[in-house]
């Protein structure tokens, strides 16, 4: 069932949402060569509190962290540890969410560590673009694969595969709510439910180099590319007003 929301809902969102864009923006600017990815997640939780609000992801299913962190070929559901260190030339996934006031954000970016490849930045680019132009797409009265089409199109121009294990989602008192938001056309008949003023979806892209298959590896979370290729990832969560999609996790 799709939860519809009030201006007054959607504006909780907002909140939420905006709290965890700031972290994630804070999280950016400390991604470097020699850093590991527990002390990402151990920043990110420091800022959780100073907000006064709840990670999203610890515990979630028995997800062990508060974020996620996927680098090059791992698409997403990276598992922060003192171990895995941040090398020059990595791409890495920051996937985060909170809980504030009883709504829940979530949002992702992926983030270049030092100079990178000219692979990898155009993944990252095209990544980035087909979210917004799925985005565009999320307007009342059109249908949710326009969403999907205008992704799978974008990044299909430029060789590259959207997965499709894994899709975007409703969001509001839960984080994982109806519908699911597929970043590929999983239907050539139906076009998916039709777009309404007060639902909240995060778009998420998740965009390989290669092939769309992915596999899980053997601590039951982290999802890699089948083939070896790098993959990126951004995400917002979104309103669907009368006026058209806004983005509640964008921070100015």
């Amino acid at each position: 069932m799709i939860v519809l929301k009030s201006k007054e809902e959607i504006e909780k969102m907002r909140t939420v949402n905006q709290m965890v864009g700031e972290v994630l923006n804070i999280l950016k600017n400390k991604v470097k060569p020699g850093i590991t990815t527990e002390y990402l997640n151990r920043v990110a939780e420091e800022e959780a509190k100073k907000r006064h609000a709840k990670c999203a992801f610890k515990g979630y299913a028995g997800f062990p962290k508060s974020l996620c962190t996927s680098i090059n070929e791992e698409v997403v559901h990276g598992i922060p540890s003192k171990k895995r260190v941040l090398k020059e030339g990595d791409i890495v996934s920051l996937d985060f969410g909170l809980i504030y006031d009883g709504w829940y954000g979530d949002s992702a970016i992926t983030v270049a560590v030092g100079k990178i490849d000219d692979k990898k930045k155009k993944l990252m680019q095209v990544t980035k673009e087909a979210l917004y132009r799925g985005i565009q797409q999320a307007k009342p009265g059109n249908f949710l694969y326009d969403i999907s089409a205008a992704i799978q199109n974008y990044v299909e121009s430029f060789g590259f595969s959207a997965v499709r294990d894994y899709v975007g989602h409703g969001i509001g008192r839960q984080l994982h709510e109806d519908p699911q938001v597929p970043n590929y056309v999983p239907s050539k008949t139906d076009r998916g439910p039709l777009l309404r003023v007060g639902m909240t979806i995060a778009i998420e892209p998740m965009i390989n180099a290669g092939t769309w298959r992915v596999k899980v590896l053997k601590d039951g979370w982290t999802v890699v590319t089948a083939d070896g290729e790098p993959s990126a990832h951004f995400e917002h969560t979104i309103a669907i007003t009368e006026d058209g999609p806004v983005i509640l996790s964008e921070v100015n």
